[in-house]
């Protein structure tokens, strides 16, 4: 019974740790532009394009990227799959942060504002 309950909180650690993607930073996810402005008009775009940004709370990449729009992420496409678990799964969420765009394509990890904007077709 004890190698059981060892076996079964093995596999539910080693879920958790791959259910965060840990792919490359595209860009650099830290810096501060300073300019709200284009990032709120960029958050806007993203969101009127049809891309999504799936993601956790618990997921320390997520929390980057959304830390990189500051105040604008309100008005990015995010979508907390902690709370809609289901349009997650529908739209096949795999790991954190995801992006997916109008055109389809997906791209994990976190993306620099350049990145975000040539997949979108948005201005940055």
């Amino acid at each position: 019974m004890k190698k059981l309950l060892i076996i079964l909180m093995t596999l539910t650690v080693a879920l958790f740790l791959a259910s965060c993607t840990t792919s490359d930073v595209t860009g650099d996810e830290t810096v501060d532009t300073g300019d709200a402005a284009a990032e709120l008009a960029l958050a806007e775009c993203l969101t009127e394009s049809g891309a999504k940004f799936y993601g956790a709370y618990w997921c320390p990449h997520c929390e980057d990227q959304k830390a990189m729009f500051g105040s604008a992420i309100d008005a990015a496409p995010y979508v907390e799959c902690t709370e809609f678990e289901a349009e997650c799964n529908a739209a096949g969420i795999t790991g954190y942060p995801t992006w997916i765009f109008g055109d389809g394509t997906v791209v994990q990890g976190s993306q620099s504002f350049e990145a975000l904007a040539s997949y979108s077709g948005c201005e940055y």
